[in-house]
């Protein structure tokens, strides 16, 4: 249903019927995880002119993964982690399992 970069892939689903007999079939709602319980890669400084996706991308190999810089690091509003000398948490994502860090694309981690 949704891309493998995508927060949402691993949600469950549900599915409502309609009164007139149609179903309709949804994500279930998503929360945030708790930083604490991610696994931790490494950290990053922000600097001057950083975005969150060209940050995801020189850290995690690629842009689209910027919510899960978000998630590390507790943000609704991402653009409230572009801020010149904040530290952010680069993270596996919640759904990560063991052994998960082996399967980064080779050379994406900076340390």
């Amino acid at each position: 249903m949704f891309a493998l970069t995508s927060r949402y892939r691993s949600l469950p689903t549900a599915t409502h019927r309609l009164p007139d007999g149609r179903t309709v079939t949804y994500v279930r709602r998503r929360f945030l995880p708790h930083p604490e319980e991610l696994t931790l890669l490494r950290e990053h400084v922000v600097t001057a002119g950083d975005r969150l996706d060209r940050i995801a991308f020189a850290e995690l190999g690629d842009a689209e993964l910027a919510w899960q810089i978000a998630d590390a690091n507790r943000a609704v509003d991402p653009d409230e982690l572009a801020v010149t000398g904040r530290r952010l948490r680069i993270t596996l994502p919640a759904t990560a399992g063991p052994g998960a860090a082996s399967l980064l694309v080779p050379g994406a981690l900076n340390g």
